[in-house]
């Protein structure tokens, strides 16, 4: 008897996902899923989804969660919503499910990849740098989360991957804004763009650039001392790199040579950074 029961609730299982399944070529829309179970529609969900119907697999993981909001397979479901969201790169509304999956189970262990979409949502819309740089801000602080919270978790070290391209990303906005002053020979607004990379993303691949454009921008100006400081923390930090060779062959052209004079940010910025010297 007890088998038969068995028997009898995997072949309502499986009579009910064939008629869910047989609804492919038509849609769901018009079905009526409350005539189904919360695992019924679960299993039509993960069908869309791996046909490539994120759109449709999205929706029907919402209705599990609405026709059954305090069943497991809703918490199962808004995990996958999210995802199938962002698969769509629908990213508003996929950063609206991660969020809700981490306000409602912030202890499951499915929080921290909650939070992993949530950043990959705006990271995922970043990759040009003429993009609002607000999306890169708010980016690196999602995935700050990632990394602080749920740091021995699987996604701790994409989250750091990331986070260091996302910083990159802001340095080549500012070089990108920079480069555009220096052509210009609008030199004090150049200056200002580099010297926010020098200061603020020194750890970026931009700043032996930002430094050869600092020696550029003063020598254009007149402040040679400026320059010569600016050469003197390039040749200390990247002195096989071509950008110092450059900076170094322009002194040269005017007479001078990398030096450190500290009457100018320069020299705090050389005394703090290479030298440690605080106060």
């Amino acid at each position: 008897m007890a088998r038969a029961r068995v028997w009898s609730k995997q072949f309502a299982l499986f009579a009910g996902l064939t008629v869910l399944v047989a609804c492919a070529d038509k849609g769901t829309e018009n079905v009526n899923l409350e005539a189904y179970s919360a695992q019924d529609i679960y299993k039509r969900a993960e069908y869309d989804l791996a046909q490539g119907d994120v759109a449709d697999a999205a929706r029907l993981f919402g209705e599990v969660e609405r026709l059954y909001p305090y069943s497991d397979w809703a918490r199962r479901s808004l995990i996958m919503q999210a995802f199938s969201y962002h698969q769509d790169q629908d990213y508003e509304n996929s950063r609206i499910a991660a969020q809700r999956y981490i306000d409602f189970y912030p202890a499951e262990e499915d929080a921290a990849y909650a939070q992993y979409l949530l950043a990959l949502s705006y990271y995922d819309q970043i990759d040009e740098v003429g993009r609002d740089q607000g999306l890169t801000f708010q980016a690196l602080q999602a995935l700050r989360v990632v990394i602080e919270r749920y740091p021995d978790s699987e996604y701790a070290r994409s989250a750091i991957l990331h986070f260091d391209l996302a910083f990159d990303h802001l340095a080549a906005k500012e070089m990108e804004i920079g480069r555009y002053y220096l052509k210009r020979k609008h030199y004090a607004a150049a200056i200002a763009r580099f010297r926010v990379v020098v200061e603020d993303f020194q750890t970026t691949s931009h700043t032996p650039e930002a430094l050869h454009r600092l020696v550029e921008s003063y020598l254009s100006l007149g402040f040679p001392r400026q320059a010569q400081t600016a050469a003197a923390i390039l040749g200390h930090n990247f002195r096989s790199s071509s950008w110092y060779a450059d900076s170094y062959a322009l002194l040269r052209g005017q007479g001078l040579e990398p030096g450190l004079f500290k009457d100018n940010w320069m020299g705090d910025f050389y005394r703090q950074t290479v030298k440690g010297e605080w106060l």
